[in-house]
């Protein structure tokens, strides 16, 4: 990922498994963090969500989004990240979640799927980034 220093590039890998700490904006300005699992396309962090969950409805309002993704053997070794949310689609995100648990847990098939709940995926641009 371009914005992302080679010393810390490892901890957007699958094999690091290091969550991230997402902070977006409440109506009201004030903050909203929610730790997440992420993967990234190589340009994007990519995290997955459902539709109507606090973090949806405020990125989708307040794209602007502010991360920590801290390494899960040192968590003084870590990432903090400001960007915004660029795009979001259903397409895909169901397969997504899927993906996202065989980093996390080892397993390709993603426990709680519900027929009505709709997973989105979000791609988040970096656009500052401070390797700690």
């Amino acid at each position: 990922m371009q914005n992302i220093p080679d010393s810390h590039q490892d901890l957007l890998t699958d094999e690091k498994k290091a969550f991230v700490y997402l902070a977006t904006l409440m109506k009201d300005g004030s903050p909203q963090v929610t730790p997440v699992w992420f993967n990234t396309d190589g340009n994007y962090l990519l995290i997955n969500s459902a539709e109507g969950r606090i973090k949806d409805k405020n990125m989708r309002a307040r794209p602007q989004v502010a991360l920590v993704i801290a390494d899960p053997v040192n968590p003084y070794r870590y990432l903090q990240i400001r960007g915004r949310m660029v795009e979001y689609t259903l397409e895909g995100a169901e397969e997504h979640i899927d993906i996202l648990n065989l980093k996390y847990h080892g397993n390709p098939n993603y426990p709680n799927h519900k027929p009505e709940q709709h997973r989105v995926i979000y791609k988040i641009l970096p656009e500052k980034v401070d390797a700690h």
